[in-house]
């Protein structure tokens, strides 16, 4: 199904100080209209009571997963009925992500929907040095309900549908048609799956029935209006993210809380940028960007010369190592090439430094573990990719190669986080070799806009506490 037009959130430009169109009338509270709309099949049984017991022992984890939920959850919510889908389907992220939007799980999915980089890109999410629009509000949601209505149109059935954006619609299929070719019921709790997938939709149903029901759990969750939260913002202009916050009368954290596609401490990249900010904000942040012109960034491009360490860059401009890397998305242990352009900050904002990152080129340094993988007969660069946690076309640039099909024995170069570790049996499993990979993600973890402007944390992937393992989302073939 195409993806609907969002026509619930105020849209205006910035440079225009335009009013805000009639908001829609507002319900008694957003619970309501979710739980009025459900349209998935119940479940019940061991797992189902296993998460509501779960949720229902940590009020605090559900108190803060419903307070970061208040930003975006009425667009969510919105979005889903214009497509005519259940209304459950709104809680999703809760558990994909607990609504926290820069969580990131050990196959490298990201955002409240929790897209790998592979489907993101498939889907059209951009993934650059600037960006990386899995962690895009309205286009994350926007993609990953046109995915789950694909995966609706495949399997007329919501739970396989569910299934196979957990474990992979290529994975679903082959368990219908084994179930099918034994004659054995093709039903989700009928298929044989990992334990993740086995678990999914309980978590799901366990939320549903909070949500429908929170005393009966000895639960409060805090009202939400049935009203839109934010306002979207278009602007061209470029400008530090901590600048668009202070324009916004908003603290840098929760600017960042509604635009946490932004990589890097200046919102650039794009000829016009899209913000979300609350309605009220929003009013505020047009009327005084309009009446803004003075430059707004007080960042600059700088290329690296030969010989040149990154100690001897972050000397030069008066910052820390770990701050350099973390501006700039360098891990730890990655080489930086002569010629490579980094992010730095310069004495002041000036049209010169806006001038230089316009005509500056920037690139990612690929991070994590370097390896060489060796092609076993059959096999192809699009499992690889998804084992991995990367793209084919990563793969094909790494390796100089065009085709897809290896050849046995053929060595394939890949970068990566996510390294396989042989287990008893033979069999194996994926973990992270990022520092500090599988500690939970925080209320609301720092993005790395965030991380660049105090000038602190060091770059860690944050996982969320509903992720148990490696995820997969998309065709698990590629």
């Amino acid at each position: 199904m195409p993806a609907a037009t969002p026509t619930e959130d105020t849209v205006f430009t910035a440079a225009a100080g335009a009013d805000l169109e009639a908001l829609p009338k507002s319900a008694q509270d957003l619970w309501e209209r979710i739980v009025a709309g459900y349209a998935i099949p119940d479940i019940n049984g061991p797992l189902v009571e296993k998460w509501e017991r779960w949720y229902a022992e940590r009020p605090d984890y559900v108190a803060r997963m419903v307070e970061r939920s208040r930003r975006y959850l009425y667009h969510i919510v919105s979005e889903v009925n214009a497509r005519g889908m259940p209304t459950e389907i709104a809680l999703l992220p809760m558990v994909e992500s607990a609504f926290n939007p820069v969580a990131m799980s050990t196959s490298r999915a990201s955002g409240i929907w929790q897209f790998i980089p592979s489907t993101g890109k498939h889907y059209g999410l951009n993934q650059d040095f600037w960006m990386d629009s899995r962690r895009d509000v309205l286009a994350g949601t926007d993609k990953a309900l046109t995915y789950l209505n694909k995966l609706h149109g495949d399997f007329d059935d919501w739970q396989l549908a569910l299934a196979g954006y957990n474990w992979g619609e290529g994975n679903v299929a082959k368990a219908v048609a084994k179930n099918k070719a034994k004659g054995l019921p093709t039903t989700y709790q009928n298929l044989p799956m990992p334990a993740e997938t086995a678990n999914y939709l309980p978590k799901l149903q366990a939320i549903k029935n909070i949500v429908r029901d929170p005393e009966k759990f000895g639960l409060v969750l805090a009202d939400i209006p049935d009203a839109p939260y934010f306002a979207v913002v278009k602007t061209n202009r470029t400008m530090d993210t901590k600048f668009a916050a202070e324009l916004a009368e908003m603290s840098l954290e929760d600017f960042l809380a509604l635009n946490p596609q932004h990589n890097r401490p200046v919102i650039a990249g794009a000829d016009e940028q899209t913000l979300l900010l609350p309605i009220d904000n929003a009013e505020i942040f047009a009327a005084k960007l309009e009446l803004t012109n003075q430059p707004m960034v007080s960042w600059q491009a700088y290329r690296m010369r030969p010989n040149e360490t990154l100690p001897q860059v972050a000397a030069k401009y008066g910052m820390s190592v770990e701050t350099l890397r973390a501006v700039n998305g360098i891990g730890a242990k990655a080489k930086v090439p002569t010629g490579h352009t980094l992010l730095v900050p310069s004495q002041s904002a000036s049209t010169e430094a806006v001038a230089s990152l316009s005509e500056a080129v920037f690139t990612t340094v690929p991070s994590g573990r370097t390896f060489y993988y060796t092609a076993k007969r059959g096999d192809r660069l699009a499992v690889i990719a998804v084992r991995y946690g990367v793209t084919v076309q990563e793969l094909k640039s790494w390796n100089g190669i065009s085709g897809d099909a290896l050849a046995a024995g053929q060595k394939v170069r890949v970068t990566s986080d996510v390294v396989p570790v042989r287990k008893a049996g033979g069999r194996t499993k994926r973990v992270v070799a990022t520092k500090g990979a599988g500690k939970p993600a925080q209320a609301v973890a720092k993005s790395p806009a965030a991380k660049a402007v105090a000038g602190k944390a060091k770059p860690v992937a944050a996982k969320s506490p509903s992720s148990n393992t490696a995820r997969a989302h998309g065709n698990a073939g590629g």
